[in-house]
């Protein structure tokens, strides 16, 4: 089946969506996701956003500690101009009925998260992101040019470049997509299309992301032509629960920010050894540090205690939290969290520029999948959904602009080859190295590698990958096919981009290359098929 459209957006998170508002004021719009449109990374998030909201805060402060945290690789245009936004974005989110945290006064109650200077994050308590996708659905639902499409997922990009040689320049015409309900590939035809799936945490063993994150639209857009960028830049956040009954439950830095202190199991606090803001340091070198005290003990984890705080303080800031944790037999307010780290959130992507156009004609990227320049070489807490908001005005701005929506109907799309689509009893392959492509990235990608580990890594993913290619399209399309094909994708370009960087710089840690090298690597490693 084809179906048209103005606009394709692939994704329903925060970015997805709050584009999806503003774009259905042009035109009509199809939005896309895996599963129901509240599943997303946004859903899940607690800490909050950032932005510039306090008497006592300033622009020049949140870009300082944003660049600071990015360590020599932000795009200083990039980040001014999220910076700068924000607050505005913040108002958009508020005037849909977001209810935001306030304190006694009527005023945003400010958190404070590491690597921040002052406090400037909105929350609301410990669901900040229920509370902002419950908004944006609401609004998006209300829309009747916009055309929701769950239970869905893409297979490919369609570009000129694929069947129509001489359309000149490589321009992204829509996508093919699989009705999972329906088992049946459509095909998507639209005037602009929008990458917004959101991370890849799923290329991990422990991750935090929900299982929607598997760098789909990074792996797609990769596989279409597009350039990738800063692949080896997976933060891991240093504080996810440690508990057999507890799936990538996160604990929020914000915890962290509130006083919380990380301790051994004997409770020894341990991290003053690693840096002057202990607990405030950013996310890279308190996860570091977490996994170095874990091989020298050989402990699972370590424990992060808040109990010194009012129990009636730490109910009312972190009720998700003390909730969750309860059902689990733990009283916060009277004992610490069993934590460890988890892959949390990828700060590469596709190359963009500032207006989120990719180096594909009408192909945009928002949101995690994106490689703005706004994080670096890593990003600052609550960073990630100031951006998406941002970015989804920015994009706004240049298909208004362009008037993508009274251009020209794209060529004419051959429907989707099923190849020689056979029902197949061998699940199990696809099972298998799924699971051996998160071990592999576990062990020898993760939070330290080596040269040696990462050889390993490299050897390992391209016999999967041939395993992949030769079954491929003997198989019917199923979603579990498609996310092994992208996180194997994924995990072949997070392979080599930290093959390619030989030096250690925020996010990416070689022992045999330990310390930054900016005469040689302060720069982007950019990736292109």
């Amino acid at each position: 089946m084809e179906i048209k459209t103005d606009f394709l957006i692939i994704g329903s998170g925060i970015a997805g969506l709050s584009l999806g508002l503003k774009l259905s004021s042009l035109g009509t719009v199809a939005i896309v996701t895996k599963r129901d449109i509240k599943e997303s990374a946004t859903f899940y998030a607690q800490g909050g956003i950032s932005a510039v909201m306090g008497e006592d805060d300033s622009f020049e402060d949140h870009i300082e500690d944003t660049i600071r945290a990015g360590i020599g690789l932000c795009r200083g245009e990039t980040v001014k101009k999220v910076v700068s936004e924000g607050p505005a974005r913040i108002r958009e989110l508020v005037g849909m009925g977001a209810d935001f945290s306030r304190d006694s006064s009527g005023a945003f109650d400010l958190g404070k998260e590491g690597g921040h200077t002052k406090r400037r994050i909105i929350h609301a308590a410990d669901i900040t992101g229920r509370e902002v996708m419950s908004a944006l659905v609401g609004a998006v639902r209300d829309k009747k040019n916009i055309s929701i499409y769950e239970q869905s997922m893409a297979v490919d990009l369609i570009t000129t470049s694929k069947f129509a040689k001489d359309q000149g320049e490589n321009s992204c015409i829509g996508a093919y997509i699989l009705d999972k309900k329906e088992k049946r590939v459509d095909t998507f035809i639209a005037k602009a299309t929008v990458i917004a799936t959101g991370g890849a945490g799923k290329v991990y063993r422990f991750t935090s992301n929900p299982d929607v994150a598997n760098g789909d639209g990074i792996a797609m857009a990769y596989r279409a032509g597009a350039s990738v960028a800063n692949m080896e830049f997976f933060q891991f956040h240093p504080t996810c629960l440690y508990h057999r009954e507890a799936k990538s439950f996160l604990i929020s830095e914000a915890l962290r920010g509130e006083g919380a202190i990380l301790k051994l199991k004997k409770g020894k606090k341990f991290m003053a050894n690693y840096h002057p803001m202990k607990e405030l340091a950013p996310r890279d070198i308190v996860a570091r540090a977490i996994d170095s005290e874990l091989k020298k003990t050989g402990d699972d984890c370590v424990f992060l205690d808040i109990s010194m705080r009012d129990p009636d303080f730490i109910i009312k800031r972190f009720p998700n939290i003390y909730e969750k944790c309860l059902d689990l037999g733990i009283d916060i307010t009277k004992e610490a969290i069993p934590v460890v780290p988890a892959a949390h959130y990828l700060c590469g992507g596709v190359v963009t520029d500032l207006e989120g156009r990719s180096d594909i004609d009408r192909l945009y990227v928002c949101g995690e999948s994106a490689s703005t320049g706004m994080h670096g070489a890593n990003r600052l807490a609550s960073n990630s959904l100031l951006e998406c908001l941002v970015f989804a005005e920015l994009i706004y701005q240049n298909i208004n602009k362009g008037n993508i929506a009274d251009k020209e109907e794209p060529v004419d799309v051959p429907a989707w080859n099923p190849g020689r689509a056979v029902d197949s009893d061998e699940s199990v392959i696809v099972s298998q190295n799924w699971d051996e492509i998160r071990r592999l990235m576990q062990n020898y990608v993760g939070i330290v590698r080596t040269d040696k580990r990462l050889e390993r890594a490299k050897r390992r993913i391209e016999l999967i990958q041939g395993e992949i290619a030769e079954y491929y399209w003997d198989f019917i399309v199923t979603s579990d096919l498609l996310e092994l094909r992208n996180i194997a994708t994924v995990a072949e370009l997070i392979i080599r981009s930290a093959m390619t960087r030989k030096e250690s710089r925020g996010l990416h840690y070689n022992l045999d290359h330990p310390d930054i090298d900016d005469k040689n690597w302060k720069k982007d490693v950019v990736l292109k098929l």
